[in-house]
């Protein structure tokens, strides 16, 4: 299982902007999805370890700031011709299985991830109302095989203090993941 850390964009990146298609139906681009208060996209994908580890808690995170003017988004962008279990029929049952209440986006062509500079599964950016980049980091300490529990602590944390209207702190670790599974 390779670990590679999220690439830490410069804090104050502009969101970019994005249109991709829902396998549960429709389409859906970043204005759609962006909130009163700011937007989650989170890089995700079926299989990866790292993501089973916290799917639970990221289908939480979904409902519990459903109503906090927060918009939230999910993004597969793996190569899915060498990595079926993440292609978009089996992304549309992993949404439904996990209770996930956000959009479950397919990035085909990879150039949304690319846009990001995300790196891994899960990777999490986390703008506020103007589009800025306030946290770019890891869901918690709780790693695939660790003791420590899944929590969502650090995201949860960044999540408060911009529903809050309060400054998300800069001291961000990492997330780590499986690398997203690039194209050749």
């Amino acid at each position: 299982m390779a670990r590679t850390p999220s690439t830490m964009s410069p804090l104050g990146t502009t969101c970019p902007d994005f249109t991709l298609p829902d396998p549960r139906g429709g389409t859906v681009d970043r204005d759609g999805v962006m909130g009163e208060r700011g937007l989650l996209v989170m890089f995700l994908c079926n299989h990866c370890p790292f993501v089973v580890h916290v799917a639970d808690e990221l289908a939480a995170i979904g409902r519990d700031y459903a109503d906090s003017g927060l918009g939230a988004v999910a993004i597969s962008s793996n190569d899915v011709a060498n990595y079926p279990d993440d292609a978009p029929d089996k992304m549309a049952q992993e949404a439904e299985h996990r209770g996930y209440v956000f959009p479950y986006l397919y990035d085909e062509t990879q150039a949304v991830a690319r846009s990001f500079d995300a790196a891994c599964t899960p990777d999490f950016f986390l703008y506020d109302a103007d589009g800025l980049l306030v946290y770019r980091g890891q869901l918690d300490d709780s790693r695939p095989g660790s003791e420590a529990p899944v929590t969502g602590a650090d995201l949860r944390a960044a999540m408060d203090a911009l529903v809050a209207g309060k400054p998300v702190s800069g001291e961000q670790t990492p997330s780590l993941g499986c690398n997203i599974k690039w194209k050749h």
